[in-house]
């Protein structure tokens, strides 16, 4: 065995390659929308814990922001609670928010702050509804019809948008002698006190803006962007999303993935990156290595 081939050298040479990545990101802020197929999968989730908890000891300030569709549809074939789509959206009536409320704010959140906390970190459970955190209206969305091109305004129910965010219990927590690792469940109050189920990548966005973050990472369930013959884009500005949109070569849920990073990189985040979460350590190949784990949407040039 060569000494290039011995375990040791090999990670060596790995920890001195990361480091001017490591310093890059010391003492700022990453904002992290966790969700998918890592949120379910035990042995994913737990190795997302463990680097989170790595971040933060590397000097990081990771903010965890987590989705929940797939618990929440669970949940309500459980309770025998149809749930309604429209143009992909789940209609939140009153009863299917209860459930929203209950799996986000409760059941998701608790395990991802233990699983944080096992992992050696300090990890505090949040829902946007703590300390003004999300400040949240009704989302409205209009819908054409193919064939009458005519526009009709569709109602989701309790689905909302961030109105405005409110940092501070965000910064307090994080705080390089308090050293708390947040998670924040995508949940905001309306101005009369009406809960509102916010989509889990647009309140991730908001709070990244909100902090100034450094980078977005939005965790899914497929390599990133997809060009038009399947391949991975490495690299995108912001300026080009409306182009990959027009084109049909971003459809489905990766449009508003794309929407949001590039509504954060052209209100002052440095990079946003939508990125593989079903990937063991995608997070730290993504922040400590030079070609990353997904696609990186930068400020146009």
């Amino acid at each position: 065995m060569t000494s290039e081939q011995d375990p040791g050298f090999l990670s060596a040479r790995t920890l001195s390659e990361a480091l001017p990545f490591i310093q890059r990101y010391h003492r700022k802020t990453v904002v992290i929308k966790f969700g998918g197929h890592a949120m379910v999968d035990e042995s994913l989730s737990k190795s997302f814990a463990k680097d989170v908890v790595l971040l933060k000891q590397l000097g990081v300030n990771p903010v965890v922001v987590h989705g929940g569709g797939p618990q929440i549809g669970g949940m309500l074939k459980q309770l025998g609670i149809e749930s309604a789509f429209e143009d992909g959206q789940r209609i939140t009536d009153g009863a299917t928010l209860k459930v929203v409320e209950m799996v986000l704010g409760g059941t998701i959140n608790s395990e991802i702050v233990r699983s944080i906390n096992l992992a050696g970190g300090k990890g505090v459970g949040l829902s946007g509804a703590d300390a003004g955190l999300i400040s949240a209206r009704k989302l409205s969305r209009t819908v054409r019809d193919p064939d009458s091109e005519i526009e009709r305004v569709v109602d989701l129910g309790f689905v909302g948008e961030p109105e405005s965010i409110n940092p501070e219990i965000i910064t307090a927590l994080t705080d390089a002698t308090q050293g708390f690792i947040p998670v924040i469940a995508p949940l905001g109050v309306g101005p009369d006190s009406q809960s509102y189920n916010i989509n889990a990548d647009t309140a991730a966005g908001a709070i990244a803006r909100a902090l100034n973050a450094k980078r977005l990472l939005l965790m899914t369930d497929v390599a990133g962007v997809l060009d038009a013959d399947k391949q991975l884009i490495r690299s995108l500005t912001a300026d080009q999303v409306p182009e990959l949109v027009a084109k049909g070569i971003a459809k489905g849920g990766m449009i508003p993935k794309l929407e949001t990073a590039a509504e954060t990189v052209h209100d002052g985040v440095e990079a946003a990156v939508i990125l593989d979460g079903r990937k063991p350590h995608a997070l730290l190949v993504e922040l400590f290595t030079e070609h990353g784990a997904g696609t990186l949407i930068s400020k146009p040039v």
